[in-house]
């Protein structure tokens, strides 16, 4: 790379290699963290039960570390228990590769429960 200085042409070198961990550092939004949160909490869910919103997250970053409180809504009857631990296992995993940061904890909310009846009448069964 050239540069002019007073008229005459200098040249400049590359600064020396700098190592990676002095570069730097990136900033990843919290706003950007929950809404990886809350597709990998869909991922976890499995398929949308018809009528139900879909999962969503809030989460607070600090310090590398992710905190996220994720809200769904599960078909019934289901293992609840089971399916909670699913998702904050997959959002853990997830999160924690995607992001880089550190996740210690994931508080699965569940929202609303929607009963197989309602749902095989939105499909057009009747027992």
């Amino acid at each position: 790379m050239t540069a002019v200085s007073g008229g005459a042409a200098e040249v400049r070198r590359p600064p020396a290699e700098i190592a990676p961990g002095e570069r730097g550092s990136l900033r990843i939004a919290d706003r950007v963290v929950a809404k990886i949160a809350s597709q990998c909490a869909r991922e976890a869910v499995g398929p949308p039960v018809p009528g139900a919103e879909r999962p969503y997250a809030n989460v607070v970053v600090a310090h590398d570390t992710v905190r996220a409180r994720v809200h769904v809504e599960l078909d019934h009857p289901t293992d609840i228990g089971a399916r909670c631990a699913a998702v904050r296992r997959h959002v853990t995993e997830r999160v924690g590769a995607l992001v880089g940061m550190e996740v210690t904890e994931v508080a699965v909310h569940v929202e609303r429960l929607h009963p197989a009846a309602a749902r095989d009448a939105a499909q057009g069964r009747t027992r």
